[in-house]
This record gives C-alpha cells, structure tokens and sequence, in this order.
C-alpha cells in the first residue's frame, strides 16, 4: 500500500493518478470536510478509483496521521498550505500544518518502520537565487512565512534521517503546472482571465523569472526518488533549467488562448518587495545522474495542453477575483 498525502491537490491527485494507473493500491489521504469532497480525486475514473481507498483527516492531527501511515510500505508527503499570499494572512495555519503536519508525518512513518518517505519541498526554500541555475547546495532562505515554514518542514525531515536512520528522500520541485492547477498559480490565473474574455489581464510583478516544469514530468520525478536508494538522505531538485519572466510568459499565454488582451501589473497582487523572489532556475544535475530523470515536455507542449485542459474546465474557476 502506498500513502500519498495532500492526494486532492493539484500535485498530489496527478500522483494518484499516475500510481493507480500502474497497478499500486494507493492510500489517499485528503483534509476532511463536511461534504466529502475529495478536491480533483473527483474527477478520476471509477476504473481508476477502483485502487484507491480515500482517507479523509486532517495532518496536524497525530493520531489520525498514524492510522493514516499504518500497512504503508511507501509515503509520499505532499500535503501543505501553499499559497504565499495567504501565509501573509495566516501564518499560524502554515505552522500547523507544514511544520506540525510534516512532524507528525515523519513520527508515524517512523513507528510504522515504513520503507521510502519522499518529503516534499519547494524551490521557494532557495528564496531569490544568490547564484543561477540553484543547485541543492544553494542556502536557504524564508522569504515568506510560507518558505519558512517548508524550511522548517524539510530541517525536519533531515534530522529524522541523520537521528535516527530513517529513509526519506527530499524532492524539491521547481514552479510546477498544468491541468487542475488553482487560480492562486500563475498560469491560471493568466490561462482564466484569457479565456473568459478579458481586456486586460492583472498580474503581480511582471519581472520575476520561473523555471517551470509540466506536471506529468513533477510526477515522473516523485516516482524516480521513490524509486532510488541513492536519493535517501539526499536533497534532489527537479525542474527544467531554464526560466521565464512572468511577463514573457503572459505573453505567450495570451497568444495561445487567442487573446488580444494587454498585460498590466495589479499593486494589489504584488508581493511585499523583501518577500519576492527574484529569480528561480534549477540545476536538474542531481537528478539527472541519481534517477536518469529528465523533462520530456517543453515549456510550449506543457502550456498548450494547459490551455486545451483549462478551455473545458473554465466553469471551475473565478477570473474576476484576486485568489490568494
């Protein structure tokens, strides 16, 4: 059985899919709420769904965490509060759950003697690159309660491997998408206001550059360190290694959309200016020479199948408002 956390998430429902499609019992773990609503686990197939067994709870809950862990022999660790603009608002909740959440993560895993946790990070841990492209060397810097509590959550992480022998592996993904992202994300929100019609697209700041990976290479990345020895106690970025400034990638997304809308910097949706990262480009070599992994999707083959995705999914999202 294979336990995979935040598994109604953009990221994590992605994995499921992808685990469940290769034959693996998955358990699903997705924050409880009133209605049942298993976020885009919804959308599977029942065929799928046939591998899948979902568990509703919440991280911070220790007791639920371990039910959770208990007959996993594999654990992949993505659920988080992710969106940085919220962690502004609620700091606290960003503690809870990334740091308290990831504690009791790795306390079951502990106990239940699992066999592989892949952790995962985030390339907001590097904060504005001091050198490009980052490697997994690079320091680490919180630049927003959101990266400083993944910080906190991957120091974690590390001390549960050195004290005590356990075998988690860290991913650190660059700036994923694709289908099913939220609108908090970039290439949403971009893709939404282009679809619906919009005369001017509102974006924060317009200069920062992104290296962005296509979700189903994310995946291949998750499964590759899983999958690897040499990736225990270790640090492995993935992402592509090339960057885009958010404006040269509007741009782009408004061509393909067929939009003739102009792009205009919104103050409401610009970070505060010590918490903006910069620039972010990945040194992939780790990667490369511990998995073999490397992307098979461009930038452009990624965007476009994005785009093709988001043209039937529009109804899901609100271009009119700023989604933090």
């Amino acid at each position: 059985m294979i336990l995979v956390t935040g598994a109604g998430g953009f990221i994590g429902s992605h994995l499921v899919e992808e685990l469940a499609r290769s034959g693996e019992r998955v358990r699903a773990m997705v924050h409880y709420n009133f209605q049942s609503n298993w976020g885009w686990l919804e959308t599977l197939s029942a065929e799928l769904m046939g591998n899948v067994e979902v568990f509703s709870a919440d991280l911070a809950d220790p007791f639920a965490v371990r039910r959770a862990v208990e007959g996993c022999d594999t654990v992949y660790h993505l659920g988080a509060l992710i969106a940085i603009p919220y962690s502004y608002v609620a700091p606290a909740s960003y503690v809870s759950t990334n740091v308290t959440g990831t504690l009791n993560i790795l306390e079951a895993c502990r106990a239940e003697k699992v066999r592989r946790l892949v952790h995962t990070s985030t390339s907001e841990t590097y904060g504005t690159a001091q050198y490009v492209p980052i490697d997994e060397k690079h320091p680490l810097v919180g630049q927003s309660p959101y990266s400083a509590s993944k910080i906190a959550a991957d120091k974690l992480a590390e001390s549960y491997h050195l004290s005590f022998g356990l075998p988690v592996a860290t991913i650190r993904p660059f700036n994923t998408f694709g289908p099913r992202q939220s609108a908090r994300a970039v290439i949403p929100t971009i893709i939404s206001q282009a679809l619906s019609g919009a005369t001017t697209i509102r974006l924060g700041s317009l200069d920062p550059v992104r290296d962005l990976n296509y979700v189903k290479d994310t995946v291949r990345g998750f499964m590759a360190v899983a999958a690897a020895d040499s990736a225990v106690g270790q640090v492995t970025n993935v992402g592509r290694g090339s960057g885009v400034t958010i404006g040269e990638l509007a741009e782009m997304l408004v061509k393909l959309c067929g939009s003739s809308a102009k792009i205009e910097c919104d103050d409401r949706r610009v970070r505060p200016e010590k918490s903006e990262v910069m620039e972010l480009i990945c040194d992939n070599s780790r990667a490369r020479d511990l998995l073999g992994w490397a992307p098979r999707f461009s930038l452009e083959e990624g965007l476009a199948e994005t785009v093709d995705w988001m043209k039937g999914n529009l109804h899901k999202y609100k271009p009119n408002i700023y989604n933090v």
